[in-house]
């Protein structure tokens, strides 16, 4: 399989792969030490390839990289990383409210 270059359009608050010409996103918000993933895009014809699996994992290591914690709103990242458990520490999990 061929290896995309992810690149981080803030602009759009999008990951994307560019797939000659098309694109494969991940939509996101941003907070300070927290980002949230919420829609992950792969063009029909390209559906099929792996390319979502490998963008999520592209995506989890650049948030790690930036030391940032994930909320997976997305189901597609949401099932990647219950699939994948080695990515569980980037989970944001809220502070216990007393």
């Amino acid at each position: 399989m061929k290896n995309y270059e992810l690149k981080d359009n803030a602009v759009e608050q999008r990951y994307e792969f560019d797939l000659d010409g098309e694109k494969a996103v991940i939509e996101y918000t941003r907070e300070p030490n927290l980002i949230v993933l919420i829609h992950t895009y792969v063009p029909p014809a390209y559906e099929g390839r792996g390319i979502g699996r490998e963008l999520v994992r592209a995506v989890l290591e650049d948030i790690r990289g930036k030391g940032l914690q994930v909320v997976p709103q997305c189901s597609f990242v949401a099932h990647y990383i219950r699939r994948n458990p080695e990515w569980e520490e980037l989970l944001y999990v809220p502070a216990p409210t007393e």
